[in-house]
């Protein structure tokens, strides 16, 4: 295949990723609600069930417990499942398998014993969905020994952190948000992987530090821009995975600039930007010049209200006037 560069859309690169594994590995297969619908999980598994069939394109009844129970139990049989949940909220009912199960199986079988499966959750926030349907429960995922947690926030990573899952050996929990599915990046047609566990620095700065997330680091970056016709230089940090988090790269940062902004989608306590700020503050608090500040969620449910949701999800915007408080 060509090495050929285009622009693509986030949830076209899902696609292609799927497309691409599920051609070159007859193991890998995808399952889950709605994955033969046309839209009901944003285009990403488009084209899939005309090639593939619905013996590796399973669209399942409502019952998130036994489609995750049957893809960990695929798994451990040695197929590499891709079990989507298009509401991530649900994947709560799938806990027992992911927990238990997935995340512990190759500790209790002193390593003889891999579960090769990635659970992909999708966020669906706003547009008046209310409190049990547009929840980011990544740092609940992050929590739990023997996952892996990565969260993409351009097509191009979404492609290579789609297939790195996929390929690895470890259950992932590859989380998506529906509010990148529009945006396009440059993406090669080729197969490659982004790795597990780095960050990336999407603007270089020497002022402050900006940490952000999945759609937050869309944000940061845009905050970044903003904030450099004031004359404040920000670097942007995306983490990419929140489990590992990239030590390295957020300490060499933080050494460089002494202060630091984290934004993340989820809620305040005890959330990836507490991690975080922890990982900042244990190893490299020397570096700081100012108190380390955190953009998110306030700690209360969605609101279903369309006028509400305008003060409840954090913007770039609310990482410009932290910035402006430290900064001053």
């Amino acid at each position: 295949m060509s090495t050929v560069n285009r622009k693509l859309q986030y949830s076209l690169a899902i696609n292609e990723a799927l497309h691409q594994m599920m051609e070159s590995d007859e193991s890998v297969f995808l399952i889950g609600q709605g994955v033969k619908s046309p839209w009901y999980v944003g285009n990403t598994s488009q084209g899939l069930l005309q090639k593939f069939g619905t013996n590796r394109v399973i669209d399942t009844p409502v019952s998130e417990n036994a489609i995750t129970g049957a893809a960990v139990g695929a798994a451990i049989a040695g197929m590499r499942p891709v079990v989507v949940h298009p509401r991530m909220d649900f994947m709560l009912y799938a806990f027992d398998p992911i927990i238990n199960e997935a995340a512990n199986w190759h500790y209790m079988c002193g390593g003889k014993s891999t579960v090769p499966v990635v659970f992909w959750g999708i966020i669906n926030r706003g547009g008046e969905q209310a409190a049990q349907h547009s929840q980011a429960l990544h740092a609940l995922f992050a929590h739990v020994p023997g996952l892996k947690v990565v969260m993409p926030s351009t097509a191009y990573d979404a492609k290579g952190l789609m297939i790195a899952a996929i390929r690895d050996d470890n259950p992932v929990i590859y989380i998506d948000d529906r509010w990148l599915y529009r945006h396009e990046d440059t993406v090669p047609e080729e197969v490659y992987e982004v790795e597990i566990g780095k960050g990336i620095i999407r603007r270089k700065g020497t002022d402050i530090t900006l940490v952000a997330v999945s759609y937050m680091a869309y944000e940061a970056v845009k905050a970044a821009q903003e904030l450099e016709k004031e004359g404040i230089d920000a670097e942007v940090i995306d983490l990419r995975s929140v489990k590992p988090l990239d030590k390295g790269l957020l300490l060499q940062s933080v050494k460089k600039t002494g202060r630091v902004v984290i934004a993340d989608g989820g809620w305040k306590t005890c959330g990836v930007a507490s991690e975080t700020s922890a990982l900042v503050s244990e190893n490299g608090f020397e570096y700081l010049k100012a108190p380390i500040r955190r953009v998110t969620l306030p700690d209360v449910p969605a609101p279903a209200s369309s006028q509400l949701e305008k003060h409840y999800y954090p913007t770039y915007q609310n990482i410009i006037d932290v910035v402006r408080e430290i900064v001053s």
